[in-house]
């Protein structure tokens, strides 16, 4: 299996909404809200908005399994009100919209892609990778847990979105050595995740 990242083109919105859709009706089905209407999640015609305005700005990848697009993950400075302070978004890249095809799950590629994350931190000198995940989903908090991020906190009051729990990682905790030709400069073993 040989792993691609590479940086999205406005041609690959259609399978990044797919990808969006896919995970969503995923799960649904296992009485998760994310992402949905009841849950305040984007409607998949605000999201398409969103990623294409990230895609015209160099701001999401893809991953690629054997040419085949498997995940997307888009990297920025900014989040949403009321989640992380000026001074926090100041020292960080913000992940957003990572999600990885199904037919791929298992093989860490979710970890490929906060790898590259990581490696765009270090390129612009943030001391940390932060996200935002989903406030109810427990099993979300596990993934990023184990891939070495952890909780910062809920967001408080000012925060009002879906998604308040805050995680993140140092950046300096990626192993940059341990990067392959293969994923274009992300760390292929991150030291702890």
């Amino acid at each position: 299996m040989t792993i691609d990242l590479r940086r999205a083109a406005a041609g690959d919105l259609g399978a990044i909404c797919r990808l969006r859709l896919q995970r969503t009706a995923w799960l649904t089905a296992r009485g998760s809200d994310q992402w949905t209407a009841a849950g305040r999640g984007l409607p998949i015609e605000l999201f398409a908005r969103a990623v294409g305005r990230a895609l015209d700005a160099g701001e999401t990848w893809i991953a690629e399994v054997d040419g085949e697009p498997a995940g997307t993950i888009t990297v920025n400075d900014r989040a949403d009100p009321g989640l992380w302070s000026p001074w926090e978004l100041a020292d960080a890249v913000i992940v957003h919209y990572m999600i990885v095809d199904l037919r791929f799950a298992g093989r860490r590629l979710g970890h490929r892609l906060l790898a590259q994350a990581a490696v765009l931190a270090n390129e612009q000198e943030r001391a940390w990778v932060r996200l935002d995940a989903w406030t109810t989903n427990a099993d979300l908090h596990a993934y990023y847990r184990r891939a070495g991020f952890a909780l910062a906190r809920i967001a408080g009051p000012r925060a009002s979105g879906p998604s308040c729990a805050l995680f993140e990682r140092s950046t300096d905790s990626w192993d940059f050595a341990a990067a392959t030709p293969e994923t274009h400069g992300a760390p292929a073993n991150p030291r702890s995740s």
